[in-house]
């Protein structure tokens, strides 16, 4: 039997501004090299997406949240 499961970073609403991720940038998709950063902002609209939610980083770079790194540090903003 199969059960799907949301790997850490697909699903929007776990994703929260201030947060600690590591994500994966649009260049480095081919090693599946992570780069860690504080969300600024959360660009993918739709509740979940397979490959990981799109975000800005507090550096500017993009990139699909792959692993969350520490939730205390996100915003407490509803």
């Amino acid at each position: 039997m199969f059960t799907f499961a949301y790997m850490e970073g697909t699903k929007r609403s776990d994703i929260k501004t201030g947060m600690l991720v590591q994500v994966v940038l649009k260049q480095d998709q081919h090693s599946g090299k992570l780069t860690a950063g504080i969300v600024q902002k959360i660009l993918t609209k739709s509740p979940n997406h397979p490959h990981g939610i799109k975000v800005l980083l507090h550096n500017r770079m993009v990139g699909r949240v792959k692993k969350i790194e520490d939730k205390s540090l996100a915003d407490d903003e509803a």
